[in-house]
């Protein structure tokens, strides 16, 4: 039988200029984790159906969240870091034997945003390098 859990614990930390793992989770909103493989074509002359080879897979993180002082300056500090920063993602949150997600990426985008009538709210997109590491919380 599955076992569905609120996304509402969902738990995103990232490194911050400093190389320390610092919990963001209590700005966000909303997080995105799209995984992509490649795939290249073989096809060659004479066939009647296409044939396909994996390429290389490819991962990226956009959150969504909150605007606050302290995580603004936070992002700000790895936007175009030179250094890849580490992540964590738990989409169930870090309790014992949940899955967490953990690897290396580096900060592509960044942006607040403020409307009349709406909350200050920032977004910001990591491109993952290497392998992601798929394990639980201990």
């Amino acid at each position: 039988m599955p076992t569905f859990r609120h996304g509402k614990s969902a738990v995103f930390k990232v490194d911050n200029s400093a190389g320390s793992l610092t919990d963001i989770s209590n700005t966000l909103n909303s997080v995105s984790f799209p995984r992509e493989a490649e795939v290249l074509e073989t096809t060659s002359f004479g066939s009647s159906d296409r044939s396909y080879v994996v390429g290389f897979k490819n991962q990226t993180i956009g959150v969504e969240g909150s605007f606050d002082a302290t995580v603004d300056a936070h992002l700000a500090g790895i936007l175009g870091q030179e250094a890849s920063v580490s992540f964590e993602y738990g989409p169930e949150g870090s309790t014992s034997t949940f899955t967490k997600y953990t690897g290396e990426c580096l900060m592509t985008s960044y942006e607040t945003s403020a409307g009349i009538g709406d909350i200050v709210s920032y977004s910001a997109e990591f491109q993952i390098t290497g392998a992601v590491t798929r394990s639980t919380y201990a």
